[in-house]
């Protein structure tokens, strides 16, 4: 087994919550809902987690000052997901082996499809290994396009995607899995040359695909696993989910 780090994105405000607490610290079924996300990322064996903290970073900081495999990078002003990895530069530098990359918000990640992401990953050494989903209702989302033989050869966003790619019903779910020497060769290539002059993570595997670099996409995540929080509905929608799958 590798060494495995993990990466959580858990720096914004969460402005739609109708709370001052910062997004990851809103309660899913009474605990913080980024709790969730660390357990699983524990049980799968990671070995060090640095959560990226920017809004109200002392506050939670504190809330998970008990738990020891966790460390913190700060991003004081948000430039999107890239530029939140780029704040873990300095950490990432330090380590050999597979970094896992997740989002704090989504409490019903599951820890046996980050197992199968991380067998995957350790039997088959890719640059880059995206966790996808097959959804019933692709709406919004980046589609994973294939080559004939099945490929991964880009993800491409919804309001980009030609009529034939909007049929695509495998998704991009920013759950990813990339060697660290790659991420970091990505990551020095990224740019903000786009409509939001933003950083974007999700544009580090066609960097690494025009390297030359195996990126693979195993779309073995589940449906409740595309239930991430941003409003206070969807949270109902998650914790219900949540009761149904017995947490």
């Amino acid at each position: 087994m590798s060494h495995r780090l993990a990466i959580v994105l858990a720096a914004g405000k969460g402005t739609r919550m109708q709370s001052d607490l910062p997004k990851v610290l809103c309660p899913a079924l009474g605990r913080p809902m980024i709790e969730y996300v660390l357990d699983a990322l524990e049980a799968c064996g990671v070995e060090r987690t640095i959560v990226v903290v920017g809004y109200e970073a002392a506050q939670v900081e504190q809330a998970l000052a008990n738990r020891d495999k966790v460390e913190f990078a700060l991003q004081a002003e948000q430039h999107g997901t890239g530029h939140a990895v780029m704040m873990c530069r300095e950490q990432l530098a330090s380590h050999d082996g597979s970094v896992l990359i997740l989002a704090g918000d989504s409490p019903l990640v599951q820890q046996d499809s980050l197992r199968t992401l991380l067998d995957h990953y350790e039997a088959n050494q890719p640059a880059c290994l995206l966790g996808t989903l097959t959804a019933e209702d692709a709406t919004g989302l980046g589609r994973i396009v294939r080559t004939a033989a099945g490929e991964f050869e880009a993800i491409v966003e919804h309001k980009d995607a030609t009529p034939e790619q909007l049929l695509i019903r495998e998704v991009n779910m920013s759950t990813y899995l990339f060697d660290s020497q790659a991420l970091q060769s990505a990551l020095a290539q990224l740019t903000s040359d786009n409509s939001q002059s933003e950083y974007y993570l999700t544009d580090c595997p066609g960097i690494l695909k025009d390297q030359g670099k195996a990126v693979h996409a195993l779309p073995v995540l589940k449906p409740c696993e595309a239930l991430s929080i941003n409003t206070v509905d969807q949270l109902a929608i998650v914790e219900a989910e949540m009761r149904k799958l017995g947490y």
